[in-house]
């Protein structure tokens, strides 16, 4: 039986009860991980303190309600930035705020300059930023979205690879023909690679991820970067976890948790989470 006066506004069958202890087992999940010594992964142990700015680009803050939102690319990221515009008011339509999540551009989304990060309150409070910063995680509403591991894998290899995108291709495409599928030579365009139908496959892709030379060269690309350098859940203590293969059930609950349920509501979703939706 549904709480009164907590209706999901979706088929939700769960009870405020239950949703309130996935939250608690899910956060649980990451404290028995970060507190096993047997699990080691770079920056594990480290202090927020000792976080490099440049490591803190994907904590977007909307101080108008209290809301640290962590992105997390390749899980449904598109639509949460467009709910921390519209919440920030931080994009304006001919002078006016958006009402509307899908009418924001998805190029006006993605430009860092639509979002205020952790990353940017070097510029604007100098020495004090980290201190700023550890006062907003403790007063403020911290959250973010994963997903099963491996299919975000697979999502960032079919939307990059899996389609024409002469950025992917050159910096990332060439190399990993000419390491692991014996290309000495590709194709110099995309578009001169997929009229020949050169591409690199999902093996060449995991053999380029499990390369110890690869970041050598540079640093894994956001779209594969591991959740624990993108959002360092050691180090910050998230009060919500939401997952892809439930999403419109954690949307409409989180955005309850945050009071702003009257003011927006997430799209949608069409399709399954986990077995459909490569590309988003």
């Amino acid at each position: 039986e549904k709480l009164p006066g907590f209706d999901l506004g979706i088929d939700s069958i769960k009870t405020k009860t239950e949703l309130e202890w996935i939250q608690y087992e899910r956060k649980q999940k990451i404290k028995d991980v970060c507190a096993d010594s047997s699990i080691t992964f770079s920056g594990k142990n480290r202090n927020f303190e000792d976080i490099p700015n440049k490591d803190l680009d994907h904590l977007i803050v909307d101080d108008r309600h209290g809301i640290i939102y962590c992105y997390v690319p390749k899980v449904a990221c598109t639509n949460w930035k467009r709910i921390m515009i519209l919440l920030s008011g931080s994009l304006l339509k001919q002078g006016s705020p958006y009402h509307d999540p899908l009418e924001i551009p998805r190029d006006l989304v993605h430009n860092s300059t639509s979002h205020f990060t952790f990353s940017k309150f070097w510029k604007r409070y100098g020495k004090f930023s980290k201190h700023l910063m550890k006062i907003k995680l403790k007063k403020y509403t911290k959250f973010l979205f994963v997903r099963d591991p491996f299919v975000r894998l697979i999502s960032a290899f079919r939307s990059k690879f899996g389609i024409k995108n002469e950025d992917f291709y050159s910096h990332f495409a060439i190399p990993m023909l000419q390491l692991y599928a014996n290309y000495s030579d590709p194709p110099s365009s995309v578009n001169e690679a997929f009229s020949a139908g050169i591409k690199p496959t999902f093996v060449n892709f995991i053999q380029y991820l499990l390369d110890t030379q690869t970041e050598n060269d540079r640093p894994f690309n956001e779209h594969w970067r591991q959740v624990y350098r993108l959002c360092h859940p050691c180090q910050i203590n998230y009060d919500f976890i939401g997952k892809l293969e439930s999403l419109d059930e954690d949307a409409s609950y989180l955005l309850k948790l945050l009071n702003v349920e009257k003011f927006v509501q997430f799209p949608p979703s069409l399709r399954n989470r986990t077995v459909s939706s490569w590309e988003e």
